[in-house]
């Protein structure tokens, strides 16, 4: 397992609070546990910028939104 360092933690943390501001109130447990785990499965495989991890948060997103419509 690797170790993120603080600068990736920051980042993964500032991309998931700004893609839950599309839900009320920041999102449910499930849905920002959902995106969380993407982005740290992502950062893990070195996967650290904002750019990257906004990819990956919004593939996520996508993915959930998908899912509540089906």
């Amino acid at each position: 397992m690797t170790k993120l360092d603080d600068r990736t933690i920051a980042n993964m943390n500032f991309v998931l609070e700004e893609t839950c501001r599309v839900f009320p109130n920041g999102g449910d447990h499930e849905r920002r546990r959902y995106i969380a785990q993407k982005l740290k499965l992502s950062a893990k495989r070195g996967n650290a910028t904002l750019g990257g991890l906004r990819t990956v948060a919004h593939s996520a997103l996508k993915e959930i939104t998908k899912q509540r419509s089906a």
